[in-house]
């Protein structure tokens, strides 16, 4: 392996992805912060049963304590209403996160170490609808194929992108494929498509099940949208062929206003995050609407460059024995 010209794909394809990104959403490279304090209500609960690394800063104060952030989503969007960011513009941001009691070490697309795009763009309030939500996806998709055929010309790896992406709602995956569970799900439609977004993402199904978990307090999963279904919010999904498995590259979705708010706290039974200063804030109006969302900087390469591993474009730890295995089948962890 010459070690020196994979790291330069994996930065070409993470530059130049990122070029595309920032053109297609006008977007504008912003620095963000690595850990929040605790008791601000910017740290992104995900699924709520993560914990967060947290710590102390002596000079700061004893009784203050600040977590790592398992990702952006509350500060983009207080940065962008403490600057006045106008409709139309955003910021793009390289996120740098923990996630030690990830569970899923052994599926080679999950890392402690976790990277990816933050991005946040301010939009009309009379953009919350789920039309706005799919041409946004669009130029995400856009994005990404135009990285693909970038690649492709420079270092001959073969583009396999469709020239469109799907939409989905997730009720309407389950209608489709009943019998199956939702990664089954999601398998069966990415092989057939090549690239979808699933929408409806964290609110109840008419089966009054829910597809994925979603925190309350980002992205709006109950106004009805995709053919009447609840979700202004989803997933991208890839087919990712070295794998043979269906890849989550990307979270996103409109942002919760201060209706929606209210009624996902409620649902989620955390009414008490109101009392938080970033939720005391949205709830006063002093936030702009937005939608944004994060792309996966690892899995992005990992599916552009055809790598078997994460391990293979980032360092982070794993198992012995997973090492173990993949080292038999000739991949190449970093170190």
């Amino acid at each position: 392996m010459d070690i020196l010209k994979h790291e330069q794909q994996v930065e070409f394809a993470k530059a130049t992805f990122a070029k595309e990104l920032s053109s297609q959403l006008n977007l504008t490279k912003v620095s963000s912060p690595l850990f929040v304090d605790k008791e601000s209500g910017i740290q992104d609960n995900l699924n709520g049963i993560e914990r967060p690394v947290s710590f102390k800063i002596r000079e700061v104060g004893e009784q203050r304590t600040f977590e790592i952030v398992h990702s952006l989503a509350k500060w983009k969007r207080l940065f962008l209403g403490r600057y006045k960011i106008q409709p139309g513009v955003g910021i793009l941001t390289d996120m740098k996160a923990l996630r030690p009691d990830e569970d899923t070490l052994r599926t080679r697309i999950h890392s402690v170490y976790v990277d990816q795009w933050d991005w946040e763009k301010v939009m009309a309030d009379s953009e919350r609808n789920v039309e706005f939500l799919m041409q946004e996806v669009e130029k995400i998709y856009t994005a990404l194929k135009n990285t693909e055929s970038a690649i492709e010309a420079e270092y001959g790896i073969p583009a396999i992108l469709p020239a469109k992406i799907k939409f989905v709602h997730a009720d309407q995956l389950r209608e489709l494929y009943p019998e199956l569970n939702v990664k089954q799900r999601e398998g069966k439609f990415a092989e057939k498509h090549g690239a979808f977004f699933i929408i409806g993402i964290g609110g109840k199904l008419l089966d009054d099940t829910i597809h994925d978990g979603r925190a309350p307090d980002y992205d709006d999963w109950i106004t009805p949208g995709f053919d009447g279904l609840n979700g202004l919010n989803g997933d991208i999904v890839v087919w990712n062929p070295v794998l043979q498995k269906a890849v989550e590259i990307s979270s996103m979705g409109i942002r919760v206003n201060e209706e929606v708010l209210r009624k996902q706290l409620a649902i989620r039974k955390c009414e008490e995050r109101a009392e938080y200063p970033w939720h005391k804030s949205l709830l006063n109006g002093e936030f702009p609407q937005t939608i944004g969302g994060g792309i996966g900087q690892s899995r992005v390469c990992m599916f552009l460059l055809r790598k078997k591993h994460i391990a293979e474009v980032h360092i982070s730890q794993w198992p012995a024995d997973v090492v173990v295995e993949a080292e038999a089948e000739g991949v190449h962890f970093l170190e």
